[in-house]
């Protein structure tokens, strides 16, 4: 199509003069003038440059309008439909300029959970610590209550019954009086003389000078056995009261109680 009309274009420009060039007109026959006319001047023949340029315009444009249209690339654009603006949305493609306010969002999102877990971490710790404190406060009052207790029941057997007169005589006729407010026979009583022969010689006011123990049951340390009686450092009663109730406690008799003298040297 391209070639055909640079043809045509070429046969029109041949056949018009060049530009700039004029058309000779045909001889002027001079006649004698009229009464009313005037004596006619030769005119200037119009020129066709504008024609030229014109034609040349329109073979320009058209050629290279036949041009794009046969380009393969305007074929290719116009045989390919643009796509619709929305197929990614309807695809669930993420438009390249979101990513970045994403990542922000996430990483706002961990900067917040990272003190809460570590708050929650904390508590976990703190709640454990406690609980431990607990269960060790329990276990001394326990061994504290069980303390008491050993010693009321001490103190218990330490006193006499109730109604009981307080025996007087010499140190062994008091223990030998004593034997039955505790439950005993008198056949306790030698095991029990034998007992205190060793520690004290039944000597009130004996102490020993290695460990400080005192009086005639060598109790340790002495003031223990106030709770027999405030005049634990003098009265011979109130350290056997004291010493019996310690014997029935801890060995269960006086027998029991030599027994382990012998054994280990002490009671």
């Amino acid at each position: 199509m391209a070639g055909s009309v640079s043809r045509v274009i070429a046969e029109r420009v041949s056949e018009r003069p060049n530009e700039g060039s004029f058309v000779s007109a045909p001889p002027t026959v001079h006649r004698k003038p009229g009464k009313h006319r005037k004596p006619s001047k030769h005119r200037k023949p119009p020129k066709r440059a504008f024609a030229v340029v014109g034609v040349t315009a329109v073979a320009t444009v058209a050629v290279a309008s036949g041009v794009a249209a046969a380009s393969p690339d305007s074929q290719a654009s116009q045989a390919t439909p643009s796509r619709p603006a929305h197929s990614e949305e309807r695809s669930g493609a993420v438009a390249p300029a979101n990513v970045p306010s994403q990542l922000a969002a996430v990483r706002a999102r961990l900067a917040t959970a990272e003190p809460h877990r570590l708050l929650a971490q904390e508590q976990r710790r703190a709640a454990a610590q406690l609980a431990a404190k607990r269960r060790a406060a329990a276990r001394r009052a326990a061994e504290l209550a069980a303390q008491q207790a050993a010693q009321r029941a001490a103190q218990q057997a330490a006193s006499p019954s109730a109604g009981s007169v307080t025996p007087s005589g010499t140190p062994q006729q008091i223990a030998l009086a004593m034997l039955s407010s505790y439950g005993w026979s008198s056949s306790q009583f030698g095991c029990l003389q034998s007992l205190w022969n060793r520690e004290s010689g039944w000597n009130p006011t004996a102490t020993n000078p290695t460990s400080g123990a005192y009086g005639i049951p060598q109790a340790l340390p002495g003031d223990k056995m106030a709770s027999a009686g405030a005049d634990w450092q003098t009265n011979p009663a109130t350290q056997i009261r004291w010493g019996l109730g310690y014997i029935k406690q801890v060995y269960g008799s006086p027998c029991a109680a030599w027994s382990h003298e012998e054994a280990v040297g002490s009671y």
